[in-house]
């Protein structure tokens, strides 16, 4: 059969032959985006690589993403103020850990006590409204939201075991802005550094533990070795992140590209969905680096009271702070009157 690169070369001499101009050969310049991830490589091999990878396979040369994980170009912390200038074209992050200037940044990473499952992120954003809101916030300050998904629960991953909420007094914890922000009021001392620098942090004990995942990335990470006590108690069930991109760039891709990226990006939060939901499950059971500790459900029960009056505190702000909320709580409500298996216990 005549190939392409054939036809180019024989018809080309064939019409020249007859008299004929052969005909023009476009050439075009694929698109190529940047991005960046929190994820450092151990863990965006699971939470992003493959859907960039589909993506610039099915692209075929007409667009192709470049990522770098955590803090390659720049700061976790700048990842938002990079993306709106045009830095990098492309985030994948809660709003909490890139410093978003939107309302909504506060509910993103690990909102205390929203979420008990990853089904509720998806939920939330697709049936219950966050979307509309997502969409608003982020489009004012020129940035477009592509995507929520839900990630693994927050849970304490410790050097020491914790047994009571006494344990967790003066421990120098890693974790994201808001549950830094919350948990102060048990003692925690919030612990901000780059991704990359926590396990070395746990060996020389500049932290004590981290409360930034659940057991998957505890272990994926490597924090399991060098912080081998889990605590089972979890202040949030589902880390939610996001895609994001540059306005500008994201208005020059052509439709079908936006589409093909946003399905990759779909089947990449499908893919956390199973990959948390079964590693939380298997490494309890059976995991050989951590022990499993837990505080019990009574003296818990401070901390999920906390969280609710922290939610008002969080209203309090501001009238769209407030729509959140009330959404989060009447969300909540309906599940405990659904009963299992939307909620158990």
């Amino acid at each position: 059969m005549t190939t392409r690169r054939q036809f180019l070369t024989t018809g080309a001499v064939g019409a020249a032959a007859a008299g004929l101009a052969a005909p023009a050969v476009a050439q075009t310049t694929p698109i190529k985006w940047r991005m960046q991830t929190y994820a450092g490589p151990a863990l965006a091999e699971q939470v992003v690589d493959n859907c960039i990878k589909t993506f610039n396979e099915i692209a075929d040369g007409e667009m192709e993403i470049e990522l770098y994980y955590a803090d390659q170009l720049v700061p976790t912390s700048e990842l938002f103020r990079a993306m709106q200038s045009g830095t990098i074209d492309a985030v994948q992050s809660d709003d909490d850990s890139m410093a978003s200037p939107t309302e909504v940044t506060v509910f993103g990473g690990y909102f205390p006590f929203g979420l008990r499952y990853s089904l509720d992120v998806p939920t939330l954003f697709n049936e219950w409204g966050l979307n509309e809101i997502w969409d608003e916030q982020y489009s004012a300050v020129g940035v477009k939201h592509i995507s929520a998904g839900s990630w693994d629960p927050c849970n304490f991953a410790m050097k020491e075991p914790v047994k009571s909420l006494d344990d967790l007094n003066g421990k120098r914890v890693f974790t994201f802005p808001t549950a830094g922000r919350f948990l102060a009021q048990f003692g925690v001392v919030p612990v901000t550094i780059p991704w990359e620098d926590v396990e070395v942090a746990l060996q020389t004990g500049e932290l004590d533990g981290v409360a930034w995942s659940g057991i998957t990335e505890d272990y994926t990470s490597g924090w399991g070795k060098n912080a081998p006590y889990f605590l089972t108690n979890n202040i949030s069930g589902a880390w939610i992140g996001h895609f994001f991109a540059n306005m500008d760039r994201w208005n020059e891709v052509p439709d079908r590209l936006k589409t093909l990226m946003k399905t990759c990006f779909d089947q990449s939060h499908y893919h956390r969905q199973y990959w948390y939901w079964s590693g939380e499950a298997k490494l309890r059971v059976e995991g050989t680096d951590m022990e499993l500790t837990t505080i019990p459900d009574a003296e818990w029960q401070k901390v999920e009271d906390a969280a609710h009056k922290f939610w008002d505190e969080i209203a309090a702000e501001s009238e769209l702070k407030a729509k959140v909320v009330d959404i989060f709580k009447k969300y909540n409500a309906t599940m405990a009157k659904a009963g299992p298996p939307y909620r158990c216990g």
